[in-house]
Parts: structure tokens; C-alpha cells; sequence
């Protein structure tokens, strides 16, 4: 099963659900925002990834350039600063079995479905 990682108000984000609805296949949309993910969740989405865990950080949010740019943080700690702040996780992010890719552009979502 896809799923889609969604911030219904971000551009890009709905771009992303837009490729899906047009592949015809069954995906399910997760609301990142109000469900927010587990640490063991994330720590799985950044595996399949393939990333170390500051490139799914969206570095020009307000809450990092306060309470952690500059900060040597751990993987451990940059997962947890995501889940406190869900804003701070890239989007949109979708996963198909065991691949996974964040979705900008649009385009990079047809290599996993």
C-alpha cells in the first residue's frame, strides 16, 4: 500500500497527491500534521529514505532558526525535534513497500509507484 505523508496546505505537498490520485492506485493519506508519527515511525520512513535525518528537516521554518540551528544535534535528537514539531518534517513523503522518496519535485514520485 502507498501512503502520502500530506500537509493539505503546502503547494508541493499537493502536487504530490495529485500524482497519486492520477496513477489510479490505492494510497492511503497520512495528516502528518494531526497524526502525528511515532519516533519509531519516522526513524523507519528515514531509513527506507535512505537519509541521514537532517535532510527531511525543513531548515526555514521559524521553530528550527529559533531552537536549533546551529546545534549539533544526533540523529536521535533531530527525530525527536520532528516529532515535537511536526512542521519541521519535509513534505510530502511517500513510501511504497520498502522505497520511499520525498516528494520534490512531483516528478520524483513515479520511481515507487
Amino acid at each position: 500500500m502507498i501512503t502520502i505523508y500530506h500537509n493539505p496546505r503546502c503547494s508541493k505537498s499537493r502536487e504530490g497527491l495529485a500524482v497519486l490520485e492520477k496513477s489510479g492506485k490505492e494510497f492511503k493519506v497520512v495528516k502528518y500534521l494531526e497524526d502525528v508519527l511515532t519516533e519509531k515511525e519516522l526513524s523507519e520512513i528515514i531509513h527506507l529514505l535512505d537519509i541521514p535525518a537532517i535532510n527531511l528537516v525543513r531548515k526555514n521554518e521559524k521553530i528550527w532558526k529559533e531552537e536549533y540551528k546551529g546545534k549539533e544535534l544526533s540523529e536521535k535528537e533531530l527525530i525527536k525535534a520532528m516529532i515535537a514539531h511536526p512542521k519541521l518534517i519535509e513534505r510530502p513523503i511517500i513510501v511504497n513497500g520498502t522505497k520511499a522518496v520525498i516528494g520534490r519535485p512531483a516528478s520524483d514520485i513515479q520511481s515507487i509507484i
